[in-house]
């Protein structure tokens, strides 16, 4: 009996530490489950307080810059004075005096095409000439000894005007070697290939030993100086159109904006694309734009300066355009006035409510809830 109540004894005195250890154990596990609560709940207040961040490609600025409208227009650059220069008689080309590109003079030689059988025309042309002078005089001579003649009585009337008959014979002959030695030389003059305008030779279509028939294109020249722009522009715009105004237009390859004014209005439209064909004229100073190019632009209707955006930065989905723009690093939705809208660069000019350099947001950030705290990527 005894016994049994000392091992009841010592088991107790042995459990009772060990319950000890084990509540302590518990209580330090939930403090340090505490404690990682606290740690997450800091770590997530940052994350879930972050800035929206949001690409460069959705943020415009707000800049100065110049809305024009009007009709919109496209076609090919051409020179005002161009000459294609075409072969009037047949032949080989003998001479060839110019390359593409060269720049010429009014009146320089180009070519020569070969004139042996002109040679031989021109010299019988002329003898002919020479004999019928010769007959002429010897003709109007005997018509003056015949005069004399019958004035004494020694011949009759009729000798005398059987004589003046001759000398109008003779006379007609002269007139036709006249002509045909003239013919001659025109055709020989024709031969030599001249430049008609002063210029440069934008085509050379013949070599030294080509034959050429009457009507071969030969070169063409072409006066740089001044160039026109040969465009169409829509018939529902016909009413914006008019002699004298401004047309502002872009080529490719080059960095700027040209200026021309309409010179003519075609008065009849094309009756396949029921487009009008203009024609404007462009001073081409210093020759830097080329013939042959395609431009595009439009006719200066309207035009108007100050703040300009995308026009996809604003909504107009509510009866008052606004816009979404970023003010110390928050969204603020802004209500503006617009003004011109070129379709063409799809900008639209802003008549208040922005300032230059605003920062504006567009497309699916739009949708950013204003007073959102937003993050600027590259700035």
């Amino acid at each position: 009996m005894k016994r049994h109540r000392v091992a009841t004894g010592f088991r107790e005195l042995v459990s009772r530490p060990a319950r000890r250890g084990w509540l302590a154990l518990s209580v330090a596990a939930v403090l340090a489950a505490s404690a990682c609560t606290t740690e997450a709940e800091k770590a997530a207040t940052p994350a879930a307080s972050a800035a929206v961040q949001i690409g460069q490609e959705n943020v415009v600025p707000v800049t100065k810059g110049t809305i024009v409208v009007g009709p919109i227009l496209s076609g090919e650059l051409r020179p005002q004075r161009e000459a294609t220069i075409r072969a009037e008689l047949g032949g080989s080309m003998l001479e060839v005096h110019v390359e593409e590109a060269q720049a010429v003079m009014r009146g320089a030689l180009l070519g020569r095409i070969e004139t042996r059988t002109l040679d031989d025309t021109r010299q019988s042309a002329s003898s002919a000439v020479r004999n019928a002078e010769s007959q002429l005089a010897v003709a109007r001579r005997e018509v003056e000894r015949t005069e004399q003649l019958v004035k004494a009585g020694a011949i009759a009337a009729r000798d005398l005007d059987l004589a003046q008959a001759n000398v109008t014979a003779v006379e007609a002959q002269l007139a036709d070697a006249k002509s045909r030695l003239a013919s001659a030389e025109r055709q020989l003059g024709d031969a030599v290939i001249r430049a008609p305008i002063g210029g440069i030779v934008s085509k050379k279509a013949v070599n030294v030993g080509d034959v050429v028939s009457p009507g071969t294109e030969l070169f063409t020249v072409i006066d740089p100086s001044s160039m026109r722009l040969e465009a169409s522009v829509p018939s529902e715009d016909l009413s914006q159109l008019r002699p004298g105004a401004t047309v502002e237009f872009t080529v490719r390859g080059y960095d700027q904006t040209f200026t021309g004014r309409i010179e003519r209005v075609a008065p009849q439209a094309d009756s396949t694309t029921r487009q009008v064909p203009i024609f404007v004229a462009i001073p081409n100073v210093g020759g830097r734009l080329v013939a042959g190019l395609f431009g595009e632009g439009r006719v200066v209707a309207q035009s108007a300066n100050g703040l300009t955006v995308p026009a996809n930065a604003v909504n107009t989905s509510s009866q008052t355009p606004w816009v979404l723009r970023v003010t110390d690093g928050k969204t603020e939705r802004v209500n503006v006035t617009l003004g011109l809208r070129d379709s063409r660069s799809e900008r639209v000019l802003v008549a208040s409510g922005l300032s230059d350099g605003d920062v504006l947001l567009r497309g699916a950030s739009q949708g950013i809830t204003p007073g959102t705290a937003v993050q600027l990527s590259g700035r």
